[in-house]
């Protein structure tokens, strides 16, 4: 699947009505959720039906204006809220469950649709809604063209509402597959806070900190904000140049490991990450703020997409002793968080502490690997490849085998 998103162009009217079409489907979905509250949901197709009961309800005349595919698809939002709550009980989760809650107004908001309620022009550079609101044509502004693919693989329609304006994301029925020339390279990635990473080659990659570098401006930003009047014009602007700077940071941020990730998947055979619990270690309030701006999770999310497309695998491992044992020798090296530099008793064998738990993070890797192919897959050339002390490595033919595959 792929997803273009477009800037919508119209007038202030129009985007009034999609404000109304984005509050009547956060009614659908909260009022479904009161439903099962209330023991008169219990399925998926409830949610459905419950959906025409809210449409032929006279007191609810904004739930008919709205397309029935789009109240189908806030009632799986709904559902999709209540089945997670079900499967964390099921699977006693620690802590909170994850009750369903019902949605608020705020100022970032969608509205999905799925194969009807809208119509793209022939040029398909326009797109018009069709359901009860009649919010008009909108001029579609992007980079994206949406002349390579049917009409037919456009499954849904999201329409979002952000700080800078009123965006539609189209999710197009298409697998991305792009073509790439083996290097014979395999990389094990260690993500830090000084460093956004160390690979096992000793490269280093600097941390931009977006967040940290418009820190002031932000908090200028939000001291403006605190002086202004609840309910007043004045607040609504000030919040919203607040949200415009913090949307800058995150595209920012995004854009920046987006292209970090392609270059290190092209650029490599196999790549190997640490399996990191990102919403566990933001719980130490003191790093949350840099973890949270160095976006590994995201990194990650880039890494296994582009991974998928142009065929190269890549592993996550557990980071347990990842830091602690020695690369070369295998021994445990006990060492506190300050200590950068890695020195080994046993073997005398000293290196960085981050390129020691890369290299060990690339070992690790590559022994899944081989539990995962088989030592025939591994070596389908017939040859006796090694690595890193003797470790078995994917053959050049075993990575094309694989890329097939994918």
């Amino acid at each position: 699947m792929l997803i273009y998103e477009m800037k919508l162009e119209g007038i202030n009217d129009q985007y009034g009505q999609l404000d109304r079409a984005i509050r009547s489907g956060r009614f659908i979905r909260n009022s479904i959720i009161r439903a099962w509250m209330d023991g008169k949901i219990k399925s998926r197709n409830d949610a459905y039906a419950y959906c025409k009961v809210l449409a032929d309800n006279p007191e609810f005349p904004w739930a008919s204006q709205l397309n029935s595919m789009a109240r189908q698809a806030h009632a799986e939002r709904a559902w999709a809220s209540i089945e997670r709550f079900y499967r964390n009980c099921k699977a006693k989760v620690a802590g909170k469950k994850g009750y369903p809650k019902f949605a608020k107004e705020q100022v970032r908001a969608s509205l999905e649709y799925k194969t009807t309620g809208y119509k793209l022009s022939e040029d398909k550079r326009y797109l018009t809604f069709t359901d009860g609101f009649k919010a008009g044509t909108f001029k579609l502004w992007g980079s994206r063209n949406l002349h390579f693919y049917q009409l037919s693989q456009i499954k849904r329609v999201r329409v979002v509402r952000r700080h800078d304006g009123y965006y539609v994301q189209f999710l197009i029925d298409h697998t991305r597959e792009e073509n790439k020339e083996l290097t014979g390279k395999q990389i094990g990635l260690d993500v830090g806070l000084n460093h956004f990473y160390t690979d096992s080659a000793g490269n280093k990659i600097d941390n931009p900190r977006f967040l940290r570098k418009d820190e002031r401006k932000l908090k200028k930003l939000q001291r403006r904000l605190s002086r202004t009047q609840k309910g007043s014009k004045n607040r609504a602007k000030a919040r919203n140049r607040l949200g415009r700077a913090h949307l800058s940071v995150s595209r920012r941020r995004n854009d920046w490991v987006c292209k970090l990730a392609r270059h290190v998947i092209q650029s490599n055979d196999l790549v190997a990450v640490e399996n990191l619990r990102v919403r566990n270690m933001v719980k130490n309030h003191h790093l949350a703020l840099s973890i949270n701006d160095a976006a590994w999770y995201r990194f990650r999310e880039w890494l296994e997409y582009f991974g998928k497309v142009y065929g190269v695998p890549v592993i996550a491992v557990e980071p347990k002793l990842t830091s602690q044992n020695c690369s070369n020798c295998g021994k445990k090296v006990v060492k506190t968080l300050s200590t950068r530099t890695h020195q080994c008793p046993h073997c005398k064998y000293v290196a960085d502490r981050d390129e020691n738990a890369a290299k060990n993070i690339l070992k690790s890797a590559l022994k899944q690997w081989a539990n995962t192919v088989g030592q025939a897959g591994i070596n389908a050339s017939g040859e006796n490849d090694s690595s890193l002390d003797g470790e078995t490595q994917p053959s050049k033919s075993t990575l094309r085998k694989r890329k097939s595959q994918m």
